[in-house]
């Protein structure tokens, strides 16, 4: 039998530092931790189904979490992703709305949930949390408009080398330059909004022009400057 992670600690947790959270006092940090509960999910596991409704947020401890919306064609589109310290779930609890995504693990996680009374608790009491909140909120309204716009009239090939500059600076690259994620060929296409086969076309384009190195689901990025102007962005 598979033995059971340990459940983090939000004292110890080296994922808070990078998250909303970090700002807390020890006080805070030690509510925070008597309030949430930490659960574990295997690859391809969904944490939760778009038109649900929360009652909390998401902090992931471990893991990648991909964000996606079910068309009318029921085609999956990936619209962001989540990595150790980010919170997902909160615009809904916020707005007190059903869920506007679906979740689901790329990678064995661990996500906390923390409860809505103890995160409008932060809010009320504490002005950083407060605005790092309203910053996080406005960033993903901002990036939402983005996203819509470069659908709308960005060219297949720009938009999947805009995909692969999003997928090293949300992951991050190895020593080798691959980039630190796992996806399978039709989860770049629900990325970039397009057909697997196109997908697998331009990437054997790109290793044509020597701008990326594939061996299975690992991409090695060879010309970022070259990728960026392809991709038609300024970094």
């Amino acid at each position: 039998m598979k033995k059971r992670p340990e459940s983090p600690h939000c004292e110890t947790c080296g994922a808070r530092h990078k998250s909303i959270f970090c700002t807390l006092s020890p006080d805070e940090v030690n509510d925070l931790d008597a309030s949430k509960n930490c659960n574990f999910y295997d690859k391809g596991q969904v944490i939760f189904h778009e038109g649900n409704r929360v009652n909390g947020i998401y902090c992931v401890s471990k893991g990648k979490i991909k964000l996606f919306q079910i068309g009318n064609e029921g085609k999956e589109q990936i619209i962001r992703f989540a990595k150790e310290g980010d919170i997902i779930g909160y615009r809904a609890l916020l707005s007190e709305e059903p869920l506007s995504a679906s979740a689901a693990t790329l990678e064995e996680s661990a996500l906390c949930f923390v409860p809505k009374s103890q995160i409008m608790k932060m809010i009320a009491e504490n002005p950083n949390f407060n605005f790092k909140m309203l910053k996080m909120l406005s960033h993903e309204l901002g990036e939402a408009a983005r996203i819509i716009t470069e659908l709308a009239q960005k060219p297949v090939r720009e938009r999947l080398a805009e995909t692969l500059l999003i997928l090293k600076n949300t992951f991050e690259l190895d020593e080798k330059q691959v980039i630190q994620v796992k996806l399978s060929r039709e989860e770049i296409a629900n990325i970039v909004g397009t057909a697997t086969e196109s997908v697998i076309r331009l990437l054997s384009d790109f290793k044509k022009e020597k701008l990326i190195e594939v061996e299975g689901r690992n991409i090695k990025l060879l010309n970022i400057p070259e990728l960026t102007r392809v991709a038609n962005v300024f970094e």
